[in-house]
């Protein structure tokens, strides 16, 4: 059976052409469309669709608001249209902290060469997170306080709890052990904190940094895809709700502990020097053969060299496989790889992919990631 998707927009050329380009999928049909953010609030109570598209900016109630509104009557999965503007980046991360779970371009000639490659790359997005709603509504799929481990951390932890009065609780589901998070720190020394991600990063890294005091330990480098416009804006937001310092990453940056470097959009940021002295360098990157810009395969690679084991690397929720091979670069240089586990995923395409490739060694609910991470890295 096909999903079923709202499409929400006050311009009837854009509703009929976003109609359009996606009942060409099978997977989709479009059962209605809303002209305002009430509508489209008053239609999700009773259609129930399984996505809605949503435009920001719209009379009687906008955009955020109807996410808003929605998410708290009737949580389902949405897809935001943005302008590439500093404005237009704002409001879209406001969007997403209100519940939507990913967004687009609406200019379709920002993210694509012609009209057939946007409309597939809209199709595709629609697809993945509509997939949220055949388990649950989105959100509510997280379970607090929850990981799943390699069958390695998993006796590796079974060890420990045997000889340390401080265990986790843990449990059984099927044949996976499950864990609250990790028992104890494996005495690593780390220089550095890698995190990629893509669809639903901008809210799993907001609920991972807000939780990191300022006194952590490392310096941390965020791979986000995001369009070029965002970043800064992303950056910007992040560091008023931390308590480490957040900016959008410039070259020949110094790294530095307790903070965080969001790599620009649309360039590629790699980290050079020494261990005891990295610097970032961003590079212009026009070569057809890289799909993501930036690209965390380039910035884990780049760490690896820099960095070789004393790296953490973590990927979250995404769309794809980009962070596998850069993961595996890492893992073959002694470096821990973590992922997070598919019950929070907004999209668990780039975790699964490290997972399945045996690339990682602990699989974190988003709940847990925060704590594991300041327990695994700090020493004494």
């Amino acid at each position: 059976m096909a999903y079923k998707v709202l499409v929400v927009d006050d311009s009837s050329f854009f509703r009929r052409r976003v109609t359009d380009i996606l009942n060409k999928d099978p997977k989709l049909n479009v059962i209605d469309v809303a002209v305002n953010g009430q509508e489209a609030v008053d239609k999700a109570l009773l259609l129930k669709p399984d996505v809605i598209t949503m435009d920001i900016e719209m009379p009687i109630l906008n955009g955020i608001e109807a996410v808003r509104k929605i998410m708290a009557r009737s949580p389902t999965s949405i897809l935001m249209f943005s302008s590439l503007t500093h404005q237009g980046a704002k409001a879209t991360l406001e969007a997403l902290d209100a519940g939507a779970l990913d967004f687009l371009p609406k200019k379709f000639s920002e993210i694509a060469k012609n009209s057939d490659e946007a409309g597939s790359l809209l199709r595709q997005r629609v697809v993945e997170i509509a997939r949220q709603s055949e388990f649950s509504r989105p959100r509510a799929r997280i379970r607090p306080n929850v990981a799943s481990i390699s069958p390695k951390a998993s006796r590796l932890i079974a060890e420990q709890n045997k000889s340390s009065t401080s265990s986790a609780f843990s449990s059984v589901t099927k044949d996976r052990k499950v864990v609250t998070a990790i028992a104890r720190s494996s005495g690593k020394e780390y220089k550095l904190l890698a995190i990629g991600t893509s669809t639903g990063g901008p809210v799993a890294l907001q609920k991972i940094l807000v939780q990191l005091d300022e006194s952590f330990p490392l310096p941390i480098i965020i791979i986000q895809h995001m369009p070029a416009a965002f970043t800064a804006a992303f950056a910007s937001r992040l560091n008023s709700l931390c308590k480490i310092s957040i900016k959008e990453a410039a070259d020949g940056d110094v790294l530095k502990a307790g903070c965080a470097y969001l790599a620009p959009g649309g360039r590629q940021m790699l980290i050079t020097g020494s261990e005891n002295s990295a610097k970032i360098k961003i590079l212009d990157d026009d070569s057809p053969k890289i799909t993501f810009k930036p690209s965390v395969d380039i910035s884990f690679g780049s760490a690896a060299k820099t960095f070789a084991g004393k790296v953490l690397g973590v990927i979250l929720t995404g769309m794809g496989s980009d962070g596998k091979e850069g993961a595996r670069m890492l893992k073959a240089k002694g470096a821990t790889i973590w992922s997070q586990d598919e019950q929070s995923c907004v999209v668990y395409g780039m975790p699964q992919a490290v997972d399945k490739a045996g690339i990682s060694e602990l699989s974190l609910s988003l709940d847990s990631m925060a704590a594991s991470m300041v327990k695994e890295v700090s020493r004494g």
